[in-house]
């Protein structure tokens, strides 16, 4: 998750994710963060499940807004993991914590880079000029 104020948070899951692994991480979002969130998410079946649909109804401090249909270029968060994923190029992981290490380095990487968090809010035609 890319915030307006530059913080990058991550959830790892490994294999294919579910609507609970979905619901956990939105839990786990919402107590890193500890203020009202809106996410904006692309409608991918998985984010739009009835289950996920029922805890934002249940957790009013905790909303959706759904991007119009295969819409990659409006979400920030696209330009965020596209980036981490060119820098491991030709990476070949040994393990899954090897994996894990690599990709945790590249958001650590764009944690430092707030100017690039921006392009990336910019890109996508959100009017941020500076984080709050």
């Amino acid at each position: 998750m890319v915030t307006t104020s530059g913080k990058i948070f991550k959830h790892h899951i490994i294999g294919g994710a579910n609507r609970w692994d979905i619901i956990a991480a939105l839990e786990r979002f919402r107590r890193q963060v500890r203020r009202p969130l809106i996410v904006v998410w692309d409608r991918a079946s998985i984010h739009t499940a009835r289950i996920v649909m029922e805890y934002f109804s249940e957790n009013k401090d905790i909303s959706a807004e759904f991007l119009p249909p295969y819409a990659p270029e409006l979400n920030p968060e696209e330009s965020c993991h596209g980036n981490v994923k060119q820098r491991l190029g030709n990476f070949v992981p040994v393990s899954i914590q090897e994996m894990r290490r690599m990709v945790d380095n590249g958001f650590a990487r764009l944690r430092r880079r707030p100017d690039l968090l921006l392009h990336f809010f910019q890109r996508s035609g959100l009017r941020i000029t500076q984080f709050r």
